[in-house]
């Protein structure tokens, strides 16, 4: 059975009184006003988030600041409520939606007594909050989604990045520790030189300090910058950039490669419905010329057009 007949079946099945609450509360979660409403307490709790950062203002707004972080967990609370309630006709369609089971966590853990007593882990908890914004801006929530496609290619990139760290590390502390132990002297200093070299950050004075030591210390640099900052990053790049593409097409449609499937099948169709029709004339013009041959006339269209179509089912 179909998945989608089996949730309408699901929906069919539920008391009334769950249709027309989930009826109700889905139109007041679907309204323009309401995804603006949340949206703005989102930003009202990241700018509390900024406010808490500055002493003098605690120590002078302690109460207010507290009231309003209630506020917000209240109305927090009552939108991932309505949310459920929106779904109380399928209620496993609250669970699909990966956003449902993330809003969800985050207030409930804020109800957590090991999390309310712990002042660090709630701030971080209202940190992710923040994140919520992705739900209601597309854009954002497409580069959130590209970035976790990214991850397998980004570890191949970083373990590529560590082996080239660790094989220039070791040659420069071969030829530059004795003379350059501050950046130099062991392996950890050295990784931590390239790290930054990388970045280009510094570049020429390592450039002028290597050249006293040895001309052939500038081989080295170049080669290093080389690889480092133009070959890898613009690998990394391709990754973050083809998880884009992928995760736009998923955003579109749902599901990989989606928007292009959606918009092949109209053109599609209605290509065979052109062949179809030419064919049907090709017939007429055929049968035409077989009346006119044998000297009789040929068979009322209303025939024509009820034998077509029943081969067509049949088809």
């Amino acid at each position: 059975m179909p998945q989608h007949h089996h949730d309408h079946t699901a929906a069919a099945v539920a008391p009334p009184g769950r249709r027309r609450l989930a009826r109700h509360c889905r139109g007041i979660t679907e309204a323009r006003w309401f995804a603006l409403t949340v949206f703005g307490v989102i930003l009202a709790n990241a700018a509390l988030l900024g406010a808490e950062t500055y002493s003098g203002v605690v120590d002078e707004w302690h109460r207010s600041l507290r009231l309003a972080e209630h506020l917000c967990l209240a109305a927090f609370t009552v939108e991932i409520l309505l949310r459920m309630a929106a779904h109380a006709d399928r209620p496993r369609d609250f669970w699909k939606d990966p956003w449902n089971v993330f809003d969800l966590a985050v207030v409930l853990c804020a109800f957590l007594p090991v999390v309310r007593e712990n002042t660090t882990v709630l701030r971080l908890l209202r940190l992710a909050r923040v994140l919520r914004t992705a739900r209601f801006l597309p854009q954002l929530r497409v580069v959130l989604v590209a970035v976790a496609r990214s991850l397998p290619g980004t570890l191949g990139f970083l373990l590529v990045g560590a082996l080239l760290l660790y094989v220039y590390a070791m040659v420069g502390w071969v030829f530059f520790g004795h003379h350059d132990p501050e950046h130099y002297g062991s392996i950890g200093r050295a990784v931590l030189t390239l790290f930054l070299l990388m970045m280009l950050d510094g570049i020429g004075d390592a450039v002028h300090a290597g050249l006293e030591i040895s001309r052939w210390s500038l081989l080295y640099y170049a080669s290093y910058v080389l690889l480092a900052s133009f070959v890898l990053v613009n690998v990394l790049i391709g990754v973050v950039l083809n998880s884009l593409d992928e995760a736009k097409d998923t955003d579109e449609d749902g599901n990989p490669s989606g928007a292009r499937r959606a918009a092949a099948e109209p053109e599609g169709r209605h290509l065979l419905l052109r062949r179809i029709e030419a064919a049907r004339r090709a017939l007429d013009d055929l049968e035409r010329d077989l009346a006119r041959t044998a000297g009789t006339a040929p068979p009322p269209s209303g025939e024509r057009e009820r034998v077509v179509p029943g081969a067509e089912r049949r088809t």
